[in-house]
């Protein structure tokens, strides 16, 4: 796994509400595969799966909803949404919303809305 970047200006930590945390974490667990560990205080944090972004969910806090949209990178939006909705979560904005970007927008248990992002396949010939 590649050491972080101490970059100035690289995005490195996020909070997300959860009602739930347990569900929350197993959700993110389960759909993107991010490492789950408990802090020295209690609080449920994670890594995402490059290692390089951490966070803890935090209770007491509304959802987050679209002003701020983040993006998960995928390597198949739709087998993305389909672990989303497996994985308890809805889809607000289906593949296709943002064309010719593959994103789609779901909710998390905990009522946030993030994006899915799948890089457009690179084609023969090109850079």
């Amino acid at each position: 796994m590649p050491t972080p970047s101490s970059t100035n200006g690289k995005i490195c930590y996020v909070e997300l509400p959860a009602t739930d945390v347990a569900r929350s974490s197993t959700f993110y667990s389960t759909v993107f595969g991010w490492r789950m560990r408990r802090r020295g205080d209690g609080v449920t944090a994670f890594d995402d799966a490059t290692g390089q972004v951490s966070g803890a969910f935090v209770a007491g806090r509304s959802p987050s909803e679209p002003g701020l949209l983040l993006y998960v990178m995928v390597d198949s939006a739709e087998d993305a949404v389909a672990k989303v909705v497996a994985a308890g979560g809805t889809i607000v904005q289906a593949i296709g919303g943002d064309a010719p970007v593959i994103t789609a927008r779901f909710r998390d248990p905990g009522g946030n809305v993030l994006g899915l992002y799948q890089e457009l396949a690179q084609l023969p010939g090109t850079p």
